[in-house]
């Protein structure tokens, strides 16, 4: 494993496609990627139509895109991916953060959903996440998952359904992948071990027949293990 300058570790090289319209935030975005060695920006896309272009014309492992787009919406871009190149990775950066914008952007396939807000945005870490099988939501948008997804009771316990196909520690597992915790911090938060929570992940996904934290999260609400 390398680790560049800016102390983020590279295992590997993601083929990368950004679709922003906005110039300076692209041309600002394309820059942490260019500078990034675990990066090979494949395609800079200024429109809907551009981004499919690409997806049709590169094999990518990730999409990078914005959701207001002058010719269409991103999550068309996301369903676009979905359908050539299924195994790729697909992460939203967008201003939009009404729960049926995102809903309709993690349904398409989104694994990932930061807020257009530069400043705190680590968009290197985010992708490295994201690549390793997480899920990096900010965390505006992990509440609007948590409000729709009615994990919460009103006394701020975990709603349990009697019938759970999952244990207990696996519904606070749950929990804790719709609120974007990362591994580290669902194993202090729980008081378990690190090496454990992607044992609990792994059953989870197993159980649900899910391949990422949000599809676990959504065919859980599904199955009705959640409680809207």
């Amino acid at each position: 494993m390398d680790v560049t300058g800016n102390g983020h570790s590279v295992e590997r090289t993601y083929r990368i496609v950004l679709t922003e319209d906005d110039e300076p935030v692209r041309n600002r975005l394309s820059s942490l990627l260019r500078g990034w060695a675990g990066s090979n920006l494949v395609a800079e896309c200024a429109s809907l139509s551009e981004s499919i272009a690409a997806i049709e014309a590169h094999p990518i492992d990730l999409l990078i895109t914005d959701l207001k787009l002058p010719d269409g919406n991103g999550i068309e871009g996301i369903r676009a991916l979905r359908a050539k190149q299924p195994d790729a990775e697909a992460m939203v950066i967008s201003v939009l953060a009404d729960e049926t914008t995102v809903l309709q952007a993690i349904e398409a396939g989104a694994t990932g959903y930061l807020l257009k807000d530069a400043d705190s945005i680590d968009l290197i870490q985010a992708i490295t996440d994201l690549m390793r099988g997480q899920s990096p939501i900010s965390s505006r948008i992990a509440r609007v998952l948590v409000r729709r997804l009615g994990l919460q009771t009103p006394n701020g316990q975990l709603a349990r359904s009697g019938k759970s196909i999952l244990t207990a520690r696996e519904m606070d597992i749950l929990w804790g992948i719709a609120k974007g915790f990362t591994n580290a911090e669902l194993a202090e938060r729980l008081g378990i071990s690190r090496q454990t929570v992607p044992v609990h992940i792994r059953n989870i996904y197993r159980k649900l027949e899910a391949s990422n934290r949000s599809e676990a999260v959504f065919e859980a609400t599904r199955l009705g293990l959640i409680r809207l």
